[in-house]
């Protein structure tokens, strides 16, 4: 698969979802996942400092410890491109006060067991602080060194641009990737996001890309929820629009021999605007099945029966 790229930084197009470690995956089965991921020639892994902080027990930071563990064990830093975020609730604070960003990144960095981040994200939004403080500060750590490069997750269509507007009219970097939620089924991007990510040179990694792993086909009715921990996540997709799309892509699988999920991934990879799908895996089947996407696995014509279910 040919490199692209997010920010300044050049990558195969599919990111590793960090939100699996410490949660779905422990850290045994993430360094086997890891390893096979870089082995593969993939580099770019995202996560968060509030994975995983909906596990009982769990105050958030379990991630990135098992990728900094990972990656002080391997001492493979300069093979791996590295995303965090912060900005949601976490034991010590919430939001993007420069205060705050400021202590998130130091304790990102320790978890993490680097000096610098390549992409440091605002998780969310937060309407209680000023923009130009919260991209003072990510300007503040680019120069420092302790990033290369800033994006903004979640944030409304309103909120994106106008962050961009403060960091031109006060000679500051903008964020520079959007991580918006994308896949078969949520197209809001498409109408909403897309043509001003272009204009803007705004990179694009999308989340919840297989839908919760509705659109692998495991999930065909609401027994099979409880086959995952993840299944709860699925269960919004269980409806009248949801059955379509796996009817569809089961026409296009019977068709192709392609599973739901190289399906599924393919298409996300020949929509405009979006520049790589992030994706995670539990099981080394599953790694293998993802890396196998291609933005030239599908036919025009299978393209465009799934371009009409929007």
């Amino acid at each position: 698969m040919k490199s692209r790229k997010i920010a300044g930084l050049e990558v195969k197009p599919i990111v590793f979802g960090g939100n699996v470690f410490g949660w779905t995956v422990d850290e045994n089965k993430g360094f086997e996942l890891l390893d096979a991921f870089i082995e593969r020639g993939y580099s770019m892994i995202d996560t968060a400092d509030a994975y995983s902080t909906w596990i009982p027990g769990h105050s958030g930071g379990e991630s990135e410890t098992i990728i900094g563990k990972w990656l002080k064990e391997r001492n493979n830093r300069d093979k791996v491109v590295i995303a965090t975020k912060c900005g949601l609730p976490m034991p010590y604070g919430k939001g993007l006060s420069k205060k705050y960003i400021k202590e998130s990144v130091e304790k990102s960095l320790k978890r993490l067991n680097t000096d610098y981040i390549d992409l440091y994200q605002a998780h969310t939004d937060d309407e209680s602080v000023e923009q130009l403080e919260s991209l003072t500060a990510f300007n503040e750590l680019i120069k420092e060194g302790k990033v290369r490069y800033i994006g903004a997750s979640n944030f409304m269509k309103p909120r994106l641009e106008s962050s961009l507007k403060v960091a031109k009219e006060n000679g500051l970097i903008g964020y520079q990737t959007f991580q918006p939620c994308y896949n078969l089924y949520d197209r809001e991007f498409e109408e909403t996001y897309r043509d001003f990510c272009i204009e803007n040179n705004l990179s694009v990694i999308s989340y919840y890309s297989l839908a919760s792993g509705f659109l692998s086909g495991k999930y065909k009715s609401i027994d099979d929820l409880s086959k995952s921990q993840r299944g709860a996540s699925a269960s919004k997709y269980m409806n009248a629009k949801g059955e379509r799309i796996l009817e569809v892509l089961g026409k296009i699988s019977s068709a192709t021999g392609f599973s739901f999920t190289q399906i599924s991934l393919s298409w996300l990879l020949s929509q405009k605007g979006l520049t790589a799908p992030i994706v995670s895996a539990t099981k080394m089947e599953q790694l293998e099945e993802i890396l196998s996407a291609s933005d030239s696995l599908l036919s025009s014509d299978h393209l465009q029966m799934l371009n009409e279910l929007g």
